[in-house]
């Protein structure tokens, strides 16, 4: 019975997670798994249901009976998507990813796991993604690209060939970054934080804020 059946869910009923349900939901549906069995689960819940799905605590979600228990982490903000990844982990909650049907995904792409694919994502060839990435809508990855964990890229990111992305770092909506050169790729380093419609044409230090075109360090004001 249902004791034994998976249960799935989308951690996070901000925009970003009720943006992620209907993926999950269309996911599930192409394997055949009742709708039932996808909830939200948000630390604190303010209604009982959200665009038809179940709110539950995480508590609640654990406590769930279930043979298993997935979870996509619907939360912009990296730091806190891994320290509830590590939460999961230690409590037996497995990563889940969630990518909309029509992401195009060519030769030779690695994903970590827990990530998340909004609509008309491209991902081109021999790339490697981390864990945890959010790719939001009409994003790409053009080929030879290196990104690591807990990397957010908002809509409409462009991130053409020859680029690395370190741990935890945020591209803003319409950025676009220069392609590298084999063996010499452009580095946008750990932390750092593209703003909205920034065109990137050499390297960003960790932790940096970088703004603008020609996107120049944010001098703090």
């Amino acid at each position: 019975g249902e004791m034994n059946e998976p249960l799935y869910a989308v951690y996070g009923v901000s925009g970003c997670g009720r943006g992620v349900m209907p993926l999950a939901r269309e996911q599930l549906r192409r394997t055949g798994i009742a709708v039932e069995r996808l909830v939200f689960v948000d630390d604190k819940p303010e209604a009982a249901f959200v665009n038809g799905h179940r709110v539950l605590t995480y508590k609640e979600f654990l406590d769930t009976p279930a043979g298993e228990h997935h979870v996509v982490l619907a939360i912009a903000n990296s730091n806190v998507r891994e320290r509830l990844a590590r939460r999961c982990a230690e409590d037996g909650a497995r990563p889940w990813s969630v990518s909309a049907a029509n992401v195009v995904t060519m030769d030779e792409v690695h994903v970590g796991e827990g990530a998340i694919f909004c609509p008309f994502v491209t991902l081109t060839s021999n790339i490697r993604i981390g864990r945890h990435f959010h790719a939001n809508l009409y994003s790409y990855v053009e080929h030879d690209c290196v990104i690591g964990d807990f990397v957010t890229f908002a809509p409409a990111v462009k991130c053409n060939g020859n680029i690395v992305i370190e741990d935890h770092a945020y591209i803003g909506a319409g950025a676009i970054i220069k392609q590298g050169k084999p063996g010499q790729p452009l580095v946008i380093g750990r932390g750092a934080v593209v703003g909205m419609g920034a065109v990137v044409t050499k390297d960003v230090a960790p932790g940096a804020t970088v703004v603008g075109n020609p996107a120049k360090p944010l001098m703090k004001g």
